[in-house]
């Protein structure tokens, strides 16, 4: 699908409540043992564009990427990015080898649709699509600082190694754990919430 079909049916969205949607589409939002699953309101996204889930490093449209994140609404009425979102797993011999332009990392902000949602409470039983944002790393600027952000941690990986990445390296995008259990040694680029409001068009 092309972008800018998705973004013309992602619009439509707009002011619905995933969870209604989600659980319409049979998605699952609360496992058996009462654990939320955190993918679901990605997949009730994928489900609404027709798109098979997978969990590929690769754009997940095969041009562009879709990521959906929750932001809180402030009683002044504006909206705050509530955390970082994930980009796509680090592998350590990949980053080593290949400059940015070149990188999975380059490869999924470089053409994006990022679906932002009211995260309202921890029982999720609603939560309304509030914007849909188009993002392309075409600013000089802000891709010059997530290229130094890879160039950081490809670096570390070359000389010290990949166990020595940290989540307080880089300045728009972060190196850290991703998996279950708090012992995990996968390592994820994450985007930080001031780079997250930069790609929705809010204040933070």
């Amino acid at each position: 699908m092309e972008r800018a079909k998705a973004l013309t049916l992602l619009q439509t969205l707009v002011g619905c409540d995933l969870v209604g949607l989600g659980t319409k589409s049979g998605v699952t939002i609360w496992t058996r043992a009462r654990t939320i699953n955190k993918g679901w309101a990605g997949h009730t996204i994928e489900r609404h564009l027709g798109l098979a889930l997978n969990s590929s490093r690769s754009p997940n449209f095969g041009s562009w990427e879709l990521k959906v994140v929750p932001v809180i609404a402030l009683p002044n009425g504006t909206l705050k990015v509530k955390e970082t979102m994930a980009i796509t797993m680090i592998d350590r011999v990949e980053v080593a080898a290949k400059e940015f332009p070149e990188s999975h990392l380059f490869l999924k902000l470089q053409r994006m649709v990022v679906v932002a949602r009211i995260f309202e409470s921890k029982a999720e039983t609603r939560s309304l699509c509030h914007l849909v944002a188009e993002f392309d790393l075409g600013d000089q600027e802000l891709y010059r600082q997530v290229k130094a952000d890879y160039d950081l941690v490809r670096g570390v990986i070359r000389t010290k190694g990949f166990q020595y990445l940290s989540g307080t390296m880089g300045a728009l995008v972060q190196p850290r754990t991703k998996g279950p259990g708090h012992g995990s040694t996968s390592r994820a680029f994450y985007a930080r919430t001031k780079l997250v409001a930069r790609i929705l068009g809010i204040s933070g």
